[in-house]
């Protein structure tokens, strides 16, 4: 064989072109972990770096602490009230992470600066409740938008309470913030659990008649808050249908269901599916 006929060497880490993977059009329309390619029998070097990168963001979502004092000034800049700034029975992130069932209670301190709110104001028809969750990434980028959508949205029909912010929070805390301001309903804005491709995402719980001892089913979450995928435009309606539907109904969860007419598929993820804002 001739040097001119002498084949090219194969390198078995080429990467197969992306054009010939099935699901490489699919990757436009989400943020999974789709179409990575491959080098050989394994994954490309940029798609390892990418998990171990995405596997750092969702850990330092749950561990980096919410800088409360910061959002309390920019809420009230935002043009709310003071907000009111409680602790639950968690005394850091490590026990929090251990004990949920300390982040679903206030500590004592807390319960007293509600009562002693309650005795000097008249009960809210909706407390607004703003806890860290799992994710403080999450409320620290989106919550701030997310409650003047909200209160857009309610449209000055209902009586408000301050924002109640809480730390080392897991939802059900907002039933008993809920329970002792009196409020006829709460919604609970708290970091969700990150994933590989969500470390900021953000829920909603909204539960009617408040108080200690509620179960999940009496609850109604709106989840994936964040602009990647639920905007918070869009949840921020979807609540303030649940709102009026849940008091008209006496009930949320499982008794109350949404029929609100609102896209699923809304913001860049409606974008990327070539959906309209408002198709359902």
């Amino acid at each position: 064989m001739t040097p001119d006929q002498t084949p090219a060497p194969t390198d078995a880490r080429t990467e197969i072109d992306p054009g010939a993977d099935p699901w490489a059009s699919l990757k436009r329309y989400t943020p999974a972990r789709i179409a990575l390619g491959r080098v050989g029998v394994s994954l490309p070097t940029r798609e390892v770096l990418g998990f171990s990168l995405a596997h750092a963001q969702a850990r330092d979502a749950i561990h980096l602490p919410l800088d409360l004092a910061t959002l309390a000034d920019q809420l009230q800049a935002d043009g709310w009230p003071a907000p009111l700034c409680l602790h639950s029975r968690a005394h850091d992130r490590a026990e929090y992470l251990l004990r949920p069932d300390l982040g679903r209670r206030l500590d004592d301190a807390s319960g007293d600066a509600l009562r002693a709110w309650r005795a000097q104001h008249a009960a809210p028809d909706l407390a607004l409740v703003i806890g860290d969750g799992l994710s403080a990434l999450g409320i620290q980028r989106h919550a701030l938008p997310l409650l003047a959508a909200i209160r857009v949205a309610l449209g000055g029909r209902l009586t408000l309470s301050p924002p109640v912010l809480v730390r080392q929070a897991r939802v059900a805390v907002a039933d008993e913030v809920g329970e002792l301001l009196g409020a006829r309903m709460v919604a609970m804005v708290v970091g969700e659990r990150p994933g590989l491709s969500s470390p900021d995402s953000v829920g909603i719980y909204l539960t009617h008649a408040p108080r200690v001892g509620r179960h999940d089913a009496e609850r109604n979450c709106i989840s994936n808050v964040r602009p990647a995928g639920q905007d918070p435009l869009t949840a921020a309606r979807r609540l303030a249908w649940l709102v009026g539907e849940g008091l008209r109904l006496g009930a949320t969860g499982v008794g109350l269901k949404d029929h609100s007419g609102l896209s699923m598929v809304a913001g860049p993820t409606a974008a990327n599916a070539d959906l309209p804002p408002d198709a359902g």
